[in-house]
């Protein structure tokens, strides 16, 4: 049985060069990729006011009530407990993106395969940590109401306050399968045929996206360094920069190194070239040697050239979107 490895190795048909070498990456993700799906549940901060509510309060502008838009802030969002529980559903969404790949389809991503464990681990360790913010934010919940019916004077509706928080923020998460299912390989073949065809361009695509996202990314990080360390500022000093400027490099690296889809030897070449610039140096050696800040900052101002031009002429692949007919065929 040849799987999608296999396919990575051998090609059927010489003749099929060009599009193979295309098509590789797609493979590799499809390969080496699940895909991950997290979702949350979150109480609404917002409710519109009623019909009644908006005609009173357009009369103070002399207006129609059925041509108002309104609404009322249920709660305090920047009560230091609600922000504990918003700063770890960011938390989830940043580790989330961090370990994985865009995947276009709402709601999922691309995780590797020897990722897959960890990511639940965490994820699981990250929801116990939310469960224990949300309690906290229950004890602080009849302050935040007492608050909201000082400031919402009338307009304060009990009717819109859940006796309990708990329950209310949550987060999920699944490994649901992109793949055609095996099933319909008896019951419709051509069907099939069509789901797996729509199914390699949605790969193809992921690549894309993935190339695209790292691009941007790895741009944007190298012009922020590049432009702290150049130059000086209207005080005549160098220019002051944080710490994170060179971690966050640093951080781009790996990330790429264990999640890149290897699709773009230019860019590869790119994040080589701006590895061995900034190589075991610190951004405490950056500030401290004038010499070793110039050498650095022009060696990134070429990546930096490169990278602009790939952003500006870079080629976008053709994804054919294919929808299947109970024959098979596509639309």
């Amino acid at each position: 049985m040849i799987t999608l490895l296999d396919r990575l190795e051998v090609r059927s048909d010489p003749t099929d060069a060009e599009a193979g070498s295309s098509t590789i990456p797609a493979l590799r993700l499809r390969a080496t990729m699940a895909a991950a799906r997290v979702s949350f549940t979150w109480m609404g901060t917002r409710k519109a006011l009623s019909a009644g509510q908006r005609s009173q309060a357009a009369e103070a502008f002399g207006a129609e009530g059925q041509y108002l838009s309104a609404g009322k802030k249920l709660i305090d969002t920047s009560h230091a407990a609600f922000r504990s529980v918003t700063a770890i559903r960011g938390k989830v969404d940043a580790y989330w993106k961090g370990t994985s790949l865009p995947f276009p389809e709402p709601g999922v991503r691309l995780i590797r395969h020897d990722a897959v464990e960890a990511f639940a681990a965490q994820l699981a360790d990250l929801r116990v940590e939310l469960d224990d913010a949300v309690a906290n934010l229950d004890r602080h919940y009849g302050e935040l109401k007492a608050a909201a019916r000082d400031r919402l004077g009338s307009l304060y509706d009990r009717d819109d306050y859940p006796e309990t928080l708990v329950g209310l923020f949550g987060v999920e998460w699944g490994f649901p399968s992109v793949e055609p299912p095996e099933y319909l390989v008896q019951l419709a073949p051509g069907l099939y045929e069509a789901e797996r065809a729509r199914v390699a361009a949605r790969f193809e695509e992921a690549v894309e996206l993935a190339e695209r996202a790292f691009t941007e990314e790895f741009a944007a990080l190298v012009s922020h360094l590049t432009d702290r360390i150049s130059g000086a500022g209207e005080d005549g000093q160098p220019k002051v920069f944080r710490d994170s400027a060179v971690a966050n490099l640093g951080a781009f690296f790996e990330r790429f190194r264990t999640l890149g889809v290897r699709s773009n030897d230019q860019l590869d070449a790119l994040v080589s070239e701006a590895q061995r610039a900034v190589r075991g140096v610190s951004a405490r050696d950056l500030r401290e040697g004038d010499g070793l800040r110039r050498e650095v900052a022009s060696q990134l101002a070429l990546v930096r050239t490169s990278l602009d031009a790939m952003l500006v002429d870079r080629p976008r692949r053709r994804i054919i979107r294919q929808s299947a007919s109970p024959a098979g065929a596509s639309r």
